[in-house]
């Protein structure tokens, strides 16, 4: 499987500041923040599955405008994948035909552009060989990671999350684990602000690196801008034996 770095920012402002969204191949999308908007029409096509962590607009402000530019140019609907607590709120508060139209309703409920579909904690999806399990996060809405399985090898995307032990544990049932993606969303300067809004910090970061089993390659998104270099250098003191590096747009991880 490969996953595309679409979007990995924790804001915007700048050609390479998009938010969280990732592709997995060409046809699955993890989260649908502005990331999305790095997509060509014809990829935008062949998007059949999406699967959200949470209902953070930075997750999911292009998810409308995806199945708006395509659904009529489909011949079957896009899946949403979420729990659903996540399910509930994209349906009363986008998809409400006041700030959204109702695309599971358009054209009609028999022949929607858009179907959803829920999954819970320690529930999987398997699409054509392909294993996605929704773990435990901790997060100021209900919220979950995502475990990746190829079948080959495994990568793990918290998602936003601060430390939870329950996290940590699914994360080290990944026997073949080789990527990881977690957030880092604020400074060390910042953890009171981390700890108020359920992100991690670096000082945060060291404490789940150290609680790993598994020794999967680490990558630190969802950085704010105007933090960056700050909370990277913060990040580059850890002294544990994982080595955690900044993902960027464009990247492609395989496994």
């Amino acid at each position: 499987m490969k996953f595309r770095v679409l979007g990995c920012s924790g804001g915007i402002g700048g050609r390479n500041a998009r938010t969280t969204a990732f592709l997995v191949d060409d046809d699955i999308l993890i989260d649908g923040g502005t990331g999305v908007g790095e997509l060509e029409y014809e990829e935008l096509l062949r998007i059949n599955h999406i699967f959200v962590t949470h209902a953070h607009l930075d997750h999911i402000a292009f998810i409308p405008l995806l199945i708006d530019t395509v659904g009529d140019a489909r011949r079957s609907p896009v899946t949403v994948y979420a729990t659903v607590e996540t399910l509930r709120i994209l349906r009363s508060h986008i998809f409400n035909w006041l700030v959204w139209p109702d695309f599971s309703a358009i054209p009609d409920r028999h022949h929607p552009f858009m179907r959803f579909e829920i999954l819970k904690v320690g529930e999987h999806a398997t699409l054509d060989g392909r294993r996605i399990s929704a773990l435990p996060a901790f997060h100021t809405v209900p919220a979950v990671a995502y475990a990746l399985d190829s079948g080959a090898g495994q990568l793990v995307y918290t998602g936003d999350t601060t430390y939870t032990p329950a996290l940590v544990a699914a994360i080290n049932a990944q026997p073949a684990l080789r990527h990881l993606v977690i957030e880092t969303a604020f400074s060390d300067a910042q953890h009171a602000l981390a700890m108020a809004s359920r992100h991690l910090c670096p000082s945060l970061l060291a404490d789940f690196l150290d609680a790993l089993t598994v020794t999967p390659e680490v990558h630190i998104s969802h950085l704010k801008p105007g933090h960056v270099e700050r909370t990277m250098a913060e990040v580059g003191v850890y002294p544990g034996r994982l080595r955690p590096s900044m993902l960027h747009n464009g990247q492609v991880l395989s496994f």
